[in-house]
């Protein structure tokens, strides 16, 4: 029998629907505003480990099963390392050198990845409408992560190749000291961490499974931290605990624990039509409380990575929309007197 939302209203059906979406790109805001004061990897900890027990302790509570079997462990093991530990890692260091709203913009990218991923792995077919949203979020990708003045002087034949760098490695180096390949690479491991979810949840509850990545991805991460950074702690005041303990509680365990509750009403489709709304919400309060600004190139790579995010999330239910209004326009009945009278 298929499960349905509560009877909420109508306002706070849609508020509870987009509140992951708005805590994750606003939590992406709160960690930017903190990270002058203290280091990436500590910050990447903070984010994913006490999260991770407040979702073991509702987990607890709602009377979830723990893992039993070397293969659950393993599965979480390795879905902690990938989601978790590289995720946040790449993501604050990324926060380093880009925007929070740009960041997200990048991060969210990974239904991109996913769908390359899900098409070789589980045989999903990806479409035309699939495909064009791949070609819409190269682009889009590409005018976000690399410098406006090699894309303007590709396009006025002005790009010479005594200008890069001389070697791969210098090449390497100035692209990611931009943080966008950075948050890309977050991306990837995000979409990656996508993908194994089918396969930790073979093994282990997904609410438990989703309380110990975090839990085991933020003890690497605090490793790097106590050996890298010296004492990142010193310099976060009130107001940076609080950004930290928003990030924390709203930005990771509220959020999942919301997201998890309305996939399990059937609801995916509707939030996989939101996910477009986190670097919204992250563009825009990163502007407003963080005067972050984009270049117009980088304004016209946020709308292609945004039509791609909604094509590839919607290309069933788009392909579904046009060959109803194909009917419309052209019924069956029309189609067979037109061939008759041929």
């Amino acid at each position: 029998m298929a499960v349905s939302l509560p009877q909420f209203r109508p306002l706070p059906s849609a508020l509870l629907l987009i509140s992951p979406f708005f805590l994750w790109g606003t939590a992406m805001v709160a960690m930017k505003g903190v990270i002058p004061d203290t280091e990436p990897f500590f910050l990447a900890g903070m984010r994913l480990l006490p999260a991770g027990v407040l979702v073991l302790l509702a987990a607890r509570v709602m009377g979830r099963s723990q893992p039993k079997t070397w293969q659950g462990w393993a599965w979480i093991s390795l879905f902690a390392l990938v989601d978790g530990a590289l995720f946040q890692g790449f993501l604050a260091q990324g926060l380093v050198r880009t925007g929070a709203g740009l960041g997200s913009v990048m991060i969210d990218s990974q239904p991109l990845a996913v769908a390359l991923m899900a098409r070789w792995l589980f045989a999903e077919q990806v479409g035309p409408v699939g495909w064009l949203g791949l070609a819409f979020g190269l682009a889009g990708i590409s005018l976000l992560g690399l410098p406006d003045a090699w894309i303007l002087g590709l396009f006025q034949g002005q790009l010479v190749w005594q200008d890069l760098p001389a070697d791969a490695l210098s090449l390497v180096r100035l692209l990611f000291n931009q943080g966008e390949w950075l948050m890309l690479l977050a991306a990837l491991s995000m979409a990656v961490g996508t993908v194994l979810i089918p396969y930790v949840a073979r093994h282990v509850d997904p609410v438990v499974a989703t309380g110990w990545h975090m839990i085991l991805g933020g003890v690497p991460l605090f490793v790097l931290s106590a050996c890298y950074e010296t004492t990142p702690w010193a310099g976060i005041h009130l107001s940076g605990w609080g950004a930290i303990a928003y990030s924390t509680i709203l930005g990771s365990a509220v959020a999942y624990g919301v997201f998890f509750y309305l996939a399990a009403q059937g609801n995916l489709t509707s939030l996989s039509a939101l996910t477009f709304l986190t670097p919204v919400f992250a563009l825009l309060f990163g502007s407003l409380f963080l005067s972050e600004s984009l270049s117009p190139l980088q304004w016209l790579g946020v709308s292609l990575t945004l039509v791609s995010i909604y094509l590839i999330n919607q290309r069933a239910a788009l392909v579904d929309f046009l060959k109803r209004r194909w009917r419309s326009l052209f019924p069956p009945s029309l189609e067979s007197e037109g061939d008759g009278s041929a």
